[in-house]
């Protein structure tokens, strides 16, 4: 399990918007499945209006998304604690 920061843009309403979601996720297909499914289910935005424009791997302590803190607790923890962001 890997820590992925997915940016890219969809629609939200009337407008295309750009997004940066972390998730964590075994590899990249199932980072790119699971932005799918948590846009398609938050905004009823469909797949092939979504583009993905980049998927990194990250470190997790560097995300604020409090699903991948959860998934890397322990390994958070034992590293010392989460630090600053790269975007701060």
């Amino acid at each position: 399990m890997q820590a992925y920061r997915v940016k890219g843009d969809a629609p939200f309403g009337r407008t295309r918007q750009e997004f940066t979601i972390d998730v964590a996720a075994a590899d990249e297909t199932q980072a790119e499945d699971h932005i799918f499914s948590i846009l398609g289910s938050r905004h009823r935005a469909k797949r092939r209006a979504i583009n993905i424009q980049s998927i990194t791997e990250i470190d997790p302590r560097i995300s604020k998304e409090p699903l991948v803190i959860n998934a890397f607790r322990e390994q958070i923890k034992l590293a010392g604690g989460p630090i600053a962001s790269e975007e701060e």
